[in-house]
């Protein structure tokens, strides 16, 4: 038995409160496999919860008062939520971010075409994947088509009982002796689904590709709309518990929609805050947080802009302050040690699973290359919050010195002066179609972001 397993420091009343918060956990990460089914999500559970459209705001020319709560959205693949604190926001902010958006394969804007007797979709990958791994395993299309008269379609094939799933095949063992030789196994131009086989009888050229064309055309999608719509290929089926013993979660997207879930559970909870508290959620960490949607998008800033002129109007040398004087966690999945490839791990220096939220100190590559690396005065600070509050927590690198790394949005807002420091869940199979999280180390993220929002100064 291992002596580090905290599941020995829950009694039942506090394994019960675990397994209760990751069931609405489990309904999340279902329900929320696109950053715009995320934000979707994310909004119903705001509004649920008291939190107000910031563009409501400024169109009524309200003021904001302690207390209040408003949240603002970037072109549905990002939002960051405020509680209004008592202190001037010079004096800074309690901030916790996460990213929303996971691998996968997208399609291209040409995608559908025909080959000896099949439909197939061509696809390019989003993030580090191993291309393998997505081969021969179900998977679903979830996307939103714009056409060119305004209307937007959102459908989701794949995800109900009922519902086709789609596939990328492979080779029989028997036949693959070259294709195992290669330095990649499966390349990036061989990730394409097939979709169909039946061809349309009164079609001559390409019936098999008309024929799925019809069957797009009766949800008011046309061959043209691909260029101008967003379609994922995500794994099909829910989360699932995971173990004899349910404690753990098996599911798609645990990078990093458990600590995004996490993190905004905390804020809806936050009342009265001293120091306005923050949840930011973004898009396009995995692909270096670029782009309009990103971390290093001025959307953040812009909308701490606005939400402080709302509450004590805006001046640019107290915005300024306000940044270089908050604290931040960011809120991202770690590696969790693997015992059945323990090779580019050293054990004495990694997150395990159920050992509560792992803390990173610097992030990056090697020699800390393009690294957030906090402050030992910031981390003393949350080392007794947690401690005071009863909160489990490790410390963690991610493998051997020279075995890799890994990078989060944590530099990026360390860039305005703010402390800042990785703090999130770790995951086996991290970026695989389908990851595994402990239930015990979700619930001990949510605590300690909570308690981060209400309370730190």
């Amino acid at each position: 038995m291992e002596v580090n397993n905290k599941w020995l420091c829950y009694n039942e009343e506090q394994k019960n409160l675990a397994y209760e918060f990751c069931e609405g956990y489990k309904d999340f990460l279902s329900n929320s496999k696109t950053e715009r089914e995320s934000i979707k999500n994310a909004i119903a559970l705001a509004e649920a919860n008291g939190f107000r459209n910031i563009n409501d705001l400024i169109k009524n020319n309200e003021k904001l008062n302690p207390g209040d709560k408003v949240y603002a959205i970037n072109m549905n693949k990002a939002i960051v939520l405020f509680v209004i604190g008592e202190e001037a926001f010079e004096k800074g902010l309690n901030i916790v971010g996460a990213h929303i958006d996971s691998p996968r394969l997208d399609l291209k804007c040409n995608p559908i075409y025909e080959n000896s007797g099949f439909c197939l979709l061509d696809t390019h990958y989003y993030g580090g994947i191993k291309k393998y791994q997505w081969v021969t395993t179900p998977l679903a299309l979830h996307g939103i088509v714009c056409k060119k008269d305004g209307t937007k379609i959102d459908f989701v094939i794949g995800e109900n009982e009922d519902d086709p799933v789609f596939a990328i095949t492979d080779l029989l063992p028997h036949l693959d002796k070259d294709k195992q030789n290669r330095k990649e196994v499966i390349e990036g131009e061989e990730l394409d689904l097939i979709v169909g086989n039946i061809p349309d009888k009164d079609e001559k050229e390409n019936p098999i590709a008309k024929n799925i064309m019809n069957l797009l055309n009766e949800l008011g999608i046309e061959e043209d709309d691909f260029l101008s719509a967003e379609i994922e290929v995500v794994p099909s089926g829910r989360a699932r518990d995971f173990g004899l013993d349910r404690s753990m979660i098996l599911g798609y997207g645990h990078d990093d929609r458990s600590c995004a879930y996490s993190s905004l559970k905390a804020i809806l909870g936050v009342k009265n805050p001293k120091r306005t508290a923050v949840c930011l959620l973004v898009d396009k960490e995995e692909i270096g947080s670029v782009g309009a949607t990103g971390m290093k998008s001025k959307f953040f800033e812009n909308m701490v802009a606005e939400v402080m002129n709302l509450f004590e109007g805006y001046q640019e040398l107290k915005f300024k302050r306000c940044l270089n004087h908050s604290c931040m966690i960011s809120s991202d999945v770690t590696a969790g040690y693997d015992p059945v490839w323990p090779a580019p791990m050293n054990k004495k220096t990694e997150a395990f699973l159920s050992r509560g939220i792992s803390f990173n100190k610097f992030t990056g590559h090697r020699g800390k290359s393009e690294a957030n690396d906090a402050n030992p005065e910031f981390i003393a600070r949350l080392r007794k919050i947690c401690e005071d509050n009863k909160i489990l927590f490790q410390f963690n690198e991610m493998g051997k010195v020279d075995a890799g790394g890994g990078g989060t949005i944590a530099y990026i807002l360390a860039e305005y002066g703010m402390e800042v420091i990785d703090a999130g869940i770790p995951l086996l199979s991290m970026h695989a179609p389908w990851e595994v999280a402990s239930k015990l180390d979700i619930y001990e993220s949510y605590r300690f972001y909570d308690v981060f929002l209400n309370s730190f100064e």
